[in-house]
């Protein structure tokens, strides 16, 4: 597999290559990242910009000491078997449910992700989409360019105010957490649910823990901040659906499949809600469901949580660093199977 121009800063000889470790990386990262494996490593990128196939994974890990991949890619038990050298699996992402973290650590082989960096960021966006939808701001964007204005007008494009509203948080870990501190500067009353009370975030933020139930029956705006488990997959469907108000705005910047996209369809449709704000798909990337392009009342974007330079590099540093850490003998920071090293 060739590699991109780009990721060419470091051209190692033949015979000092023999003796290097060598880095596979699923997908183009970041410059900072790429150049921090480039000067000590043999490193393979993939040259394509799409996600690779299962069988390029296992061709471009089977000499491979590390893997840097990417939450779209699949590691299974097959592709952890291929890498006969493989340390360390570097994740870009905060999540890893992408990988079979529980054979990995069968193997001995090294978990990371790249945890905190990319929350203020992801923050950002949650409140960026919930701002946009409330305001339909991609509807007069349209508008504006199919030339449709003919001046102001007193019913055109009218949203909803967001100021004073009540905003309902699924999940108050890091993200969860900044959702709130933004909205309580739109003097927002916030209320949370989540896997456990948070009485010290309570009191500092001063926002209030109800019942799920309670939390989709009073919100104006719903917002998903839980990690993709048993029990989040599918938490938004047809039954939490019918609880919100006809006039409530759901966001999702977590993971995809929290939410029972025909469900959430329909509830568009039929004006059961007024509005969503997505950021992630159920069956992204290639099989998002083509009727949410149909909805005015969804607004759309491409999983750009974190999208943001400083962002994306930091996380290609992080991502870097886990690598060299383990190559050398050292521990590295963010390693969600710790037992791996019997600790």
């Amino acid at each position: 597999m060739g590699k991109p121009e780009e990721t060419q800063l470091f051209k190692p000889s033949f015979a000092f290559c023999c003796f290097m470790k060598q880095v596979f990386v699923t997908r183009a990262l970041p410059q900072p990242g790429i150049k921090m494996l480039n000067i000590r490593y043999k490193v393979e990128v993939n040259p394509y910009d799409r996600v690779l196939t299962k069988e390029e994974i296992i061709s471009g890990v089977k000499d491979a000491d590390a893997l840097v991949c990417l939450l779209t890619d699949t590691i299974d038990k097959e592709i952890i078997d291929s890498g006969s050298n493989l340390k360390i699996i570097s994740n870009y992402a905060v999540g890893y449910n992408n990988i079979d973290v529980n054979y990995a650590t069968l193997k001995g082989i090294i978990v990371t992700n790249t945890p905190g960096v990319l929350s203020e960021t992801t923050a950002d966006l949650a409140f960026t989409l919930l701002c946009a939808t409330a305001r339909r701001i991609p509807e007069g964007d349209k508008f504006m360019r199919e030339g449709k204005f003919s001046g102001w007008a007193p019913e055109l494009m009218l949203g909803t105010d967001i100021h004073g509203k009540t905003l309902g948080l699924i999940g108050l870990g890091r993200i969860g957490m900044l959702v709130a501190k933004r909205a309580l500067g739109f003097d927002m009353r916030v209320l949370y649910h989540s896997s456990s009370r948070k009485p010290e975030v309570e009191q500092e933020l001063g926002v209030r823990y109800v019942e799920l139930d309670d939390l989709l029956k009073n919100s104006d705006f719903v917002t998903l901040h839980v990690p993709l488990t048993s029990a989040t997959k599918g938490l938004i469907g047809k039954k939490a659906l019918a609880l919100m108000k006809s006039t409530a705005i759901l966001i999702n910047t977590s993971r995809g499949e929290v939410v029972n996209e025909p469900a959430l369809i329909e509830a568009l449709k039929e004006k059961k809600i007024r509005g969503a704000g997505l950021d992630v798909f159920w069956g992204e990337p290639t099989n998002v469901n083509p009727e949410l392009f149909k909805l005015d009342n969804a607004v759309l974007a491409p999983h750009m949580g974190s999208a943001s330079l400083e962002t994306r590099s930091k996380m290609a540093e992080m991502a870097a660093s886990a690598v060299i850490d383990v190559l050398v003998g050292k521990r590295p920071n963010h390693i969600v199977n710790p037992e791996v090293l019997g600790a």
